[in-house]
């Protein structure tokens, strides 16, 4: 891999142009290859390595300090399409790219068993989505983050609809109507005020709108960038997330872990770094409104998760929950906080995207949906119930998994802040997270299998081999981020860095 870049035939800008046209291509390919579905998911998993290798390949460019850059046209003179490859874009990348290789084994295995239609459409319109995100995730400036945000909306409302059902064409009206409203309404205004202030829409270290502008002016614009990113999930604009689970399982991997939801989060903390940067959040007036409706969102959602009986309702409370761990942490505006929040998206990815192949390994092999249904299961599904207790544990923070450390720091950027109640938040967040998960792990495990008697021969039935493999490799994954979270503090702190807020040791 880094062979090519040492003999200079692939440069980093090059790099970048494989991982977004890869899918593009690929979804062309695809379209083609509807006779042959072998084939077309050959070309499907050709490309999500090709992306997996491009990105990976940039990593060691941009932790050696490089930011890779790459414009594709200029609109009109001061307005590009242009990607720069900087430490939270990276980790983004890493999430997107590797994910997506791993979500489409997933996917050849749900799809097939399900005997789902209109299989052609929907791996064109991942492969897009995919393409998007990368782009979303190497933005250089709003401009071209506005644009892959939009493509991004677009290319995944035939995933939502994907079953065609009265209740799917409800969901993607919710889905079209609150994050095509909440971006046109709210964050275009956001952009085009921006660039009028600022005179440029390039994203840089310190912020485009540090010193230009009143506080009143800079706290109305926090707002509307906050809420104008619906991806983010933020209440009241949260409904599109819930009620999208109608789709398949592998779109709600993608909603939850792999692109969407972390779209939104991904881009309100490039907007606190580059366009407002940390001090200017931290003084604003807006910052404690908009704290708080964080923390409501995050207590609210995961309130509400108690309550669900369908596991895929009960992960997407959930999911509204985390994410606003990482909105708290770019709100909080220090670098611990903001570190934190970077690598949340990271271990959040590889633990929600194991709890959802798990949701649907068990209506693949078993049909069951509900939480209450899952009696005993754990003894007909050990593999895929055992990745759902280590999924849990990595949600909850609790050792040796990834989410323990970005929970950490998160708490930790909260305290030395000062902000003594989002840390009492984060702290009954966690307590919630057992409450919602445990019970599932629980039932499967500790209760006996209904109508079955005592000492009766069970055998066991798993999803498809390409479900379970899935499955089990992310949750390797959320505990290999155990002990590569230092790895990732080193590469995202650098971008993070201020003058008030002092470092903490994993």
């Amino acid at each position: 891999m880094l062979s090519l870049l040492d003999s200079n035939l692939l440069r980093p800008q090059d790099l970048i142009c494989v991982a977004l046209a890869a899918p593009v291509l690929a979804s062309f390919a695809i379209l083609l290859c509807h006779r042959w579905p072998n084939l077309r998911e050959a070309v499907t998993l050709i490309a999500a390595a090709t992306v997996a290798w491009a990105v990976w390949s940039l990593a060691p460019v941009v932790m050696s300090g490089g930011a890779p850059t790459s414009q594709l046209s200029e609109i009109v003179p001061g307005l590009s399409v242009a990607f720069r490859v900087e430490p939270f874009g990276m980790v983004f990348a890493l999430v997107a790219g590797t994910l997506w290789l791993i979500n489409s084994l997933y996917s050849f295995g749900y799809m097939r068993a399900n005997n789902e239609p209109r299989q052609t459409s929907f791996y064109v319109c991942f492969a897009v989505a995919i393409a998007a995100t990368l782009g979303l995730a190497f933005a250089g400036n709003l401009l071209t983050l506005f644009i892959c945000y939009e493509i991004l909306t677009v290319s995944t409302y035939p995933l939502v609809t994907h079953k065609a059902t009265p209740e799917a064409m409800r969901a993607g009206r919710v889905y079209l109507l609150l994050l095509l409203g909440t971006s046109m309404l709210l964050l275009l205004p956001a952009i085009i005020a921006t660039y009028q202030i600022a005179g440029t829409l390039e994203f840089q270290a310190g912020g485009i709108l540090a010193g230009k502008a009143s506080g009143a002016v800079i706290g109305v614009l926090l707002a509307l960038y906050v809420f104008g990113i619906g991806k983010a999930a933020l209440m009241p604009f949260h409904a599109w997330l819930p009620n999208a689970m109608v789709a398949p399982t592998p779109v709600s991997a993608l909603l939850h872990a792999v692109a969407v939801v972390k779209a939104g989060v991904f881009s309100i903390l490039k907007v606190v770094l580059y366009v407002f940067g940390l001090e200017t959040v931290a003084a604003s007036a807006a910052q404690p409104i908009l704290i708080a409706v964080a923390m409501i969102t995050l207590v609210f959602a995961s309130l509400i998760a108690l309550t669900e009986d369908n596991l895929k309702a009960r992960l997407a409370y959930s999911t509204v929950s985390q994410l606003a761990y990482i909105v708290l942490g770019a709100l909080m505006a220090t670098s611990i906080a903001v570190t934190g929040a970077g690598l949340h998206i990271a271990t959040h990815a590889a633990a929600k995207i194991t709890l959802f192949f798990c949701a649907g390994a068990i209506y693949v092999a078993h049909n069951k949906t509900l939480v209450s249904q899952l009696d005993g299961l754990g003894r007909l599904m050990p593999l895929t119930m055992g990745a759902f207790l280590v999924a849990s544990l990595s949600l909850i923070g609790l050792p040796p998994l990834g989410g323990l450390w970005s929970k950490a720091l998160l708490m930790q950027g909260a305290l030395d802040s000062g902000e003594m109640l989002v840390l009492a938040v984060l702290m009954l967040s966690s307590l919630l997270s057992v409450a919602y998960l445990m019970p599932v792990v629980a039932r499967a495990f500790f209760r006996p299998l209904p109508d079955v008697p005592d000492g009766q021969r069970i055998d066991r039935k798993e999803a498809p081999w390409p479900c379970v493999v899935a499955l089990l490799t992310t949750a390797v994954l959320a505990f290999v981020l155990f002990f590569a979270a230092d790895a990732l503090k080193a590469l995202l702190e650098p971008a993070a860095l201020t003058p008030f807020s002092p470092e903490v040791a994993l």
